[in-house]
């Protein structure tokens, strides 16, 4: 840590998710401030991370600093491996105080739990005053959600999205939305059938050679592939809004439509790749929504209401959505377990080993890039975890650490909640689980996969088939007076005593084999 040259009054903290270059904060340099963004073991250690979401949160943290200081701000950017860096959040902030004579303390909103019980815990003890600002980045106040619904049991999300649409004029004609209909989610699940070697695709080709050395030196333990010398994500501004552009121009017009499917030659197809930008704050759910709506409203003929809605929808629902349910249901929300699963991950959820296809690629990928997207976390590697009964703490901890844009706060109510179904109904209105045929409908992943994508029973049958029917069989007390899923218990009924056995038997079997499958 380098000592400023004389004492300052105020201190303000930049967290590694809050990388907002329009905050309010940067409008005027002032000599009597001190910004201070820290790398710490204590970030990089709470879950095994990947290790690009490492290498990314810190190069990106590095070209912010860059940014105030060339705009003329006082700037420390606390390394990994300084000398004077106690790894520890609070303990670094005592030092930056004593060091500088520090009078005031300011941050801004965490978005995590358990940064924003810290950060609330230290400032209580603090002899120095200390005040809190908003990031400044969300459509949604942290209260918002919770003061619709009030104390309903279930948050329906296509309220909320209504409400915001709404209020903030978004695809709006009047009082009514735009095309006439509130969703055109029905159009938007269309199978990839073309060239995927024919869709553009954007990538950036950053040397973070230097960032890996030093996570290695740190001793800081990560998992996937680097791509250090060729790292394929924006981490700054700048890039960002390149990123979003090129998204506009050349994939938003698919965008909608095949936002469901998966392929064996894409690992995004028509995805923005946007998440981890929006996630560190480089760009504002506002901006890249209005840029949308302005893109669609500009080239019509290009971009439809069908696909110009379905990535509204994303980010203005389900995002804010999302986070809203974080503020109003923490911390017990991280302790929920519907269905009471105890098992755990399958060594090869790290390795991408097995030999079911579509689990091979969704965690190869995500392993090689850091990414999938919502259908492949969703219907692929979380569908399987939830008809395995995996522990959702396993589940949690996975999904928190492999990915790029995973925050708890988007995370954990994605999966604990609509992937594993572990809150019992509050963000999905039922679980979503599947056989074999509707992930052979939406990829090309069954056929060249070693199961039989038809078969129920023997060695070589899917085991996506057997597992679908023991979750409804198992879970039955649980689910079976869902009005949404009605007609699977329908069918479960209609079957013969012998072959429901035969089934049950069969995953059964699987699940006594999870590490072999």
């Amino acid at each position: 840590m380098n000592e400023t040259r004389k004492p300052l009054k105020t201190l303000r903290l930049i967290l590694g998710d809050q990388l907002n270059y329009q905050h309010s904060w940067y409008n005027q340099p002032s000599v009597d401030t001190l910004y201070v963004l820290m790398e710490l073991r204590q970030e990089t250690d709470y879950v095994v991370h990947h290790v690009q979401k490492v290498i990314g949160f810190f190069a990106a943290m590095y070209n912010f600093a860059a940014y105030l200081q060339k705009r003329g701000h006082r700037v420390v950017h606390l390394r990994i491996n300084d000398p004077n860096n106690t790894q520890s959040l609070t303990q670094n902030l005592d030092w930056f105080i004593e060091q500088n004579n520090i009078e005031c303390f300011e941050y801004q909103l965490p978005d995590e739990y358990r940064l924003d019980q810290q950060l609330t815990t230290y400032c209580q003890q603090l002899s120095i005053q200390s005040k809190v600002y908003d990031t400044e980045h969300f459509y949604t106040t942290r209260e918002e959600i919770a003061q619709l619904f009030g104390s309903k049991k279930t948050y329906l999300m296509e309220s909320f999205y209504r409400t915001m649409r709404k209020k903030h004029g978004v695809l709006m004609e009047g009082s009514e939305p735009a095309g006439g209909r509130w969703n055109f989610d029905s159009s938007n699940r269309k199978a990839f059938k073309g060239n995927p070697s024919q869709v553009p695709s954007h990538e950036f080709s950053h040397d973070y050679r230097d960032i890996l050395e030093e996570i290695d030196r740190a001793g800081v333990r990560y998992l996937g592939t680097p791509l250090a010398d060729r790292f394929p994500w924006p981490t700054s501004r700048k890039q960002s809004l390149e990123v979003l552009d090129f998204f506009l121009r050349h994939l938003f017009a698919h965008f909608g439509r095949y936002q469901d499917a998966m392929h064996t030659g894409h690992w995004t197809l028509f995805h923005s790749k946007l998440s981890f930008s929006l996630n560190t704050k480089m760009l504002s759910p506002r901006e890249v929504v209005n840029a949308a709506v302005e893109y669609w409203k500009k080239y019509p003929e290009r971009v439809s209401i069908e696909q110009c809605e379905g990535f509204v929808r994303q980010i203005l629902g389900w995002r804010e959505y999302m986070r809203g349910i974080y503020w109003a249901k923490m911390p017990d929300y991280q302790q929920l377990n519907f269905f009471g699963y105890e098992r755990s991950l399958p060594d090869w959820f790290w390795t991408g080993e097995t030999k079911m296809n579509c689990l091979k690629h969704a965690i190869g990928q995500s392993l090689k890039f850091s990414y999938a997207h919502h259908i492949q976390r969703l219907m692929i590697t979380g569908n399987f975890a939830l008809l395995a009964g995996i522990h959702p703490d396993e589940v949690d901890q996975w999904y928190l650490g492999i990915y790029i844009d995973a925050i708890e706060w988007v995370e954990i109510t994605n999966t604990r909640g609509m992937s594993q179904y572990a809150d019992g109904g509050l963000v999905g209105s039922k679980p979503y689980v599947s056989s074999a045929n509707y992930i052979d409908k939406m990829s090309n992943y069954c056929a060249s996969c070693s199961y039989d994508k038809k078969a129920k029973l023997g060695a070589k049958a899917c085991p996506f088939n057997s597992l679908y029917w023991h979750f409804y069989e198992h879970n039955r007390a649980l689910l079976e007076k869902n009005p949404r899923i009605g007609m699977m218990y329908q069918l479960l009924n209609k079957m013969s005593n012998a072959e429901k056995q035969a089934i049950l038997e069969q995953a059964d079997t699987h699940l006594r084999n999870l590490q072999n499958l």
